[in-house]
């Protein structure tokens, strides 16, 4: 059985203790700081928002994860047990190993190739192993590799040097190599990195599956990582590991996945080689309207993955099988730029790819990865819309937001990385902080690499492609990217703005006011009849909005409501958050008026949401709440002010 090897590079208990710490440390000044008032009927728009994105992203989360569950408890193992009966009657005839290292480090490379001996010899099938190498250094590694193991009888080893370009066209000249020495019927090809290493049993718990399932076209396996790194980085790289695993398994209750890792991929040697298979391989590309046509730079595992769903072939992942990544931030004292450049040229080639795949319909996949996929482009917007309208909200309405919210993302991530940890088997304070992370400035970074996916870039190989070498040109396409850019977040901003009532349409009141005050007209200081309009207009029940300001009321209110139309609208409210409605009244009006306690009112009264004042119309009541009322003499003169 292929093992778990235990994690020896994960946070310390210093690390995870200080989390802790801080984590309390926070939550006390949460809970110190939240208003009481926060929860109140007038925040139910950055609820609605906030709520409504959350009831539909944690729903598809979860049917991800209860999918996963099913997977790992009830489908695989049925399908273990079928693979594991063939394994002990047949085996694939034959084996080829494509490993590419590009400056891996000697010791490194000598774990690599040395567990990756040991498992073909001890598979015993007639296996090639093509060594795609870029050092002479390489070559003296693997013959030292090979004397440990007295040259084992069913392993041959081939080298190719790289040309430099690129991991592409290095697979793509070790497939035509494969090709050319024409594969057996059933013969498997194994694509991993040379930074992998292959644990005990990872071949025969693996390659099973071909012999069990006709259909399958290639399988990818769970991993582990050796982190080279601080605390946040090893941690950093399990919780993606963790996420892959719950993805990974979900999507193969649908015999399909999003990708077929290059870490460790199995195909059909006689699909590998393919000549359209190899030709997508080298030379992927894309023609786009604005970018032109473009040559993919990496991404070679969702060219593979492509190519396969575009054919109809399945897909499988396989959690029970883990191999080991040697992983390593590029530059390990620059966290936040490190783990940026690896997500931009991870999510670059995810929509790279994914708008052909979409554009291929359900039916070559089914209705679920297809959903999977479209879902990958919707997410990167939905997951802004918190940030934004908490910045929003926060600013505009009632800071206190920031701290509803901030008890929203402990929560939320809490509970994602309890169930994740469940599947895992393992759990870091660390992972929530980083899962928020991942999240949001993850897809801040896709839809920034959206309107600019041609540029790219390969940190380890040190190349970079896809802008016109014309300096003119390509500085026009980034100017063009920015624009476009900004324009479809602005598109986000606006709408968010409206729903959460940060930026209202001018109601009737305020435009009213606004046009006899700019008129010139001082007789049109009360606004009695731009309210009863608003009661009138609004629908039966409904509440009419004032503006922050100061108003006055002289009476002719009553006029209006006995000579006019009745009043539908039931209620009354002012500014809400820091701004104030002030209603100065003449006593003719606020001897109909009664205060929270049903006193009638004298002075200054604040009507709020739980204290709230009436207004008593003839047979019809107004209930006034965020309102100020004052009263003054029926032949009061000063001048209303609008305003905050």
């Amino acid at each position: 059985m292929s093992r778990a090897p235990r994690d020896p590079t994960v946070a310390s208990w210093v690390s995870e203790c200080t989390t802790l710490a801080l984590g309390l440390a926070l939550l006390i000044v949460v809970f110190s700081q939240l208003p009481s008032d926060v929860f109140t009927p007038e925040s139910q728009s950055f609820f609605f928002v906030i709520g409504g994105i959350a009831v539909w992203r944690y729903s598809w989360w979860l049917i991800q994860a209860v999918r996963s569950v099913w997977y790992n408890r009830h489908v695989f193992p049925r399908l273990r047990a079928e693979a594991d009966t063939v394994d002990e009657i047949v085996r694939p005839p034959e084996l080829f190993v494509l490993c590419t290292s590009y400056r891996i480090e000697a010791e490194i490379n000598f774990q690599v190739y040395d567990a990756m001996v040991r498992e073909v010899a001890d598979y015993g099938v007639p296996t090639t192993i093509f060594a795609s190498i870029s050092d002479r250094t390489d070559v003296d590694v693997i013959t030292h590799v090979m004397d440990e193991h007295d040259w084992p009888e069913n392993i041959e080893i081939r080298y190719m040097f790289q040309k430099g370009d690129g991991k592409r066209s290095a697979m793509a000249e070790v497939l035509r190599a494969i090709s050319r020495r024409l594969p057996a019927p059933g013969a498997l090809l194994i694509s991993m990195d040379g930074d992998i290493r292959l644990e005990p049993g990872t071949l025969p718990r693996s390659l099973s599956f071909f012999q069990a399932q006709a259909d399958l076209g290639a399988l990818t396996t769970n991993n582990r990582a050796e982190v080279t790194g601080d605390d946040a980085t090893c941690e950093w790289y399990d919780l993606r590991y963790a996420q892959r695993h719950l993805m990974m398994s979900s999507m193969s209750v649908s015999r399909r996945l999003l990708v077929l890792t290059g870490r460790y991929s199995v195909f059909r040697a006689d699909l590998a080689t393919q000549p359209d298979f190899i030709e997508l391989i080298e030379s992927d590309h894309v023609d786009h309207w604005r970018f032109g046509h473009f040559t993919f730079l990496s991404g070679d595992d969702k060219s593979s993955w492509f190519w396969l769903l575009k054919n109809g072939w399945r897909m499988l992942y396989l959690p029970d099988v883990h191999v080991t990544g040697f992983e390593e931030l590029p530059d390990r004292r620059r966290f936040f730029a490190s783990t940026t450049d690896l997500m931009r040229r991870w999510y670059g080639n995810m929509l790279r790819t994914s708008n052909r795949a979409i554009a291929l319909g359900p039916r070559p996949m089914g209705m679920f990865t297809w959903w999977s996929l479209v879902d990958q482009r919707l997410s990167m917007w939905t997951t802004l819309v918190g940030p934004t309208v908490v910045t929003l909200v926060s600013l505009f309405v009632r800071p206190s937001f920031l701290f509803a919210y901030v008890l929203w993302i402990i929560f939320t991530r809490g509970i994602a990385t309890l169930i994740l940890a469940w599947q895992r088997g393992r759990y870091s304070l660390l992972w929530i902080p980083l899962i928020y992370y991942n999240q949001v400035w993850g897809a801040m970074l896709k839809t920034y690499v959206s309107f600019r996916f041609n540029r790219q870039k390969w940190s380890r190989q040190g190349i970079s492609a896809g802008e016109p070498g014309n300096p003119v040109a390509a500085r026009r396409q980034r100017r063009m990217g920015h624009v476009l850019h900004g324009f479809a977040y602005g598109v986000l901003l606006f709408a968010l703005t409206l729903t959460t009532g940060v930026l209202q349409p001018p109601d009737r009141i305020s435009l009213s006011i606004a046009r006899d005050n700019g008129w010139g007209n001082s007789q049109q200081e009360y606004v009695d009849r731009w309210l009863y309009l608003a009661l009138v207009d609004t629908p039966d029940g409904g509440t009419v909005q004032l503006p922050a300001g100061t108003f006055r009321l002289d009476g002719t209110l009553l006029d209006a409501w006995d000579k006019g139309p009745r009043a539908r609208a039931d209620l009354v409210s002012g500014a809400v958050g820091n701004a104030t409605t002030t209603l100065a009244l003449v006593p003719d009006l606020a001897a109909r008026l009664r205060g929270p306690d049903g006193e009638p009112v004298e002075g200054r009264v604040h009507c709020t949401t739980d204290a709230s004042c009436s207004l008593a119309l003839h047979e019809h009541d107004l209930t006034l709440v965020n309102i100020r009322l004052r009263l003054e003499p029926l032949a009061a003169t000063d001048v209303a002010t609008v305003g905050p």
